[in-house]
């Protein structure tokens, strides 16, 4: 039977068409900047919370609007371990820094992409779809 890995993340696009990616401690891929949810979060205090405590910017949870929902095996866990991730974009305040287990921050582009977990690719498969990666 799979284990599924339910995350939040946060979709964050430069004018120059890129999207924050983070790499945490002792990983080589990058990922786009969330988390999983704790007892009792809701999608919008999850990705508040993570992004804070990854990132140190605040997240205006007025602003937060869903980009999908994406499935595909979970980077570092056994075969049949997915990872479901909800993207969202949101307006922020503060420049992001790496913090907590963040160990380093990159503008990716699409041809970044093999650098990524596999559930991001779907992600960054729509969103230059729609002009807005390059």
């Amino acid at each position: 039977m799979a284990r599924l890995i339910e995350t939040v993340a946060w979709v964050h696009l430069d004018e120059r068409h890129r999207i924050l990616g983070a790499r945490s401690r002792g990983r080589t891929l990058f990922y786009i900047p969330g988390g999983k949810r704790e007892v009792g979060e809701d999608d919008v205090t999850a990705l508040v919370r993570e992004v804070r405590e990854e990132l140190a910017v605040a997240i205006d949870p007025a602003t937060v609007a869903h980009v999908g929902t994406f499935t595909a095996h979970a980077d570092g866990h056994p075969e049949g371990t997915l990872v479901r991730m909800a993207c969202y974009t949101a307006e922020h305040r503060g420049t992001p820094v790496a913090s907590g287990e963040v160990e380093e921050l990159a503008w990716l582009t699409l041809a970044d992409r093999h650098r990524t977990a596999p559930v991001d690719h779907a992600v960054f498969d729509v969103l230059a779809g729609e002009g807005l990666l390059r």
